[in-house]
């Protein structure tokens, strides 16, 4: 069955804009304030319940999730339930949380969880960099992570991210070896099209994501 976000719900209403990306209405669920250097003023951010057909994936997004990757963001989604809102732009396209909207999505989610940024341009390119670079550029204290990760069951651990070879890897400081045969890299198989603009790009990119295909966007 699809169900909404279950820990974030409103009445909602929405229309689209020519380029066919929804925009939302009255979603608002709580507001918190945020300090803005770029507009010396403090915002509100305004958390709202918004509908996964509404939102566009960013099609410039650097950040690559894979089968391994969403699955560990379902299983903390379905463990712990949505605990941060995705970020969003004035035109509907997900700057941060990309990985976590295509979780929810194939957890038959109809609503998720965002705030409205109102960075665009070059500073929501570059926002979404740093979201995702800032968090690489830390360490983990590995003593402290073997710690708690010891102290909960393998459900939990699961669905912090770790299985129990990533925590026996942990524990040796070593990757474990496996009696698995090495099997040769897949062979892959890709195809460029020439769009007639962005609007044809963008429309192309939605398409064949949301039939399961794995698409990169490049301007020349």
């Amino acid at each position: 069955m699809r169900h909404e976000n279950p820990h974030y719900f409103a009445n909602n209403a929405s229309y689209h804009d020519a380029a066919g990306c929804g925009r939302p209405g009255r979603w608002v669920i709580a507001t918190g304030g945020v300090y803005s250097r770029r507009m010396n003023s403090r915002q509100q951010l305004e958390i709202l319940s918004v509908p996964l057909t509404e939102l566009c994936c960013d099609p410039g997004n650097v950040r690559r999730h894979d089968e391994k990757n969403i699955a560990a963001i379902k299983q903390s989604l379905q463990r712990f339930g949505q605990q941060k809102p995705i970020v969003i732009d004035g035109a509907n396209i997900i700057r941060a949380g990309n990985g976590t909207f295509q979780a929810a999505r194939e957890l038959g989610w109809t609503h998720i969880s965002a705030v409205r940024t109102t960075l665009d341009g070059a500073d929501a390119v570059a926002y979404a960099i740093a979201d995702n670079r800032t968090a690489e550029l830390a360490a983990w204290d590995h003593e402290a992570l073997i710690r708690q990760l010891g102290a909960l069951d393998a459900d939990l651990a699961a669905a912090a991210g770790f299985t129990d070879k990533d925590i026996a890897e942990l524990s040796d400081g070593t990757p474990r070896e496996t009696d698995e045969p090495t099997s040769p890299l897949p062979e892959s198989y890709e195809l460029a099209v020439t769009c007639r603009d962005q609007a044809d790009q963008q429309e192309l990119y939605e398409r064949l994501t949301a039939e399961g295909r794995t698409c990169r966007v490049l301007t020349l």
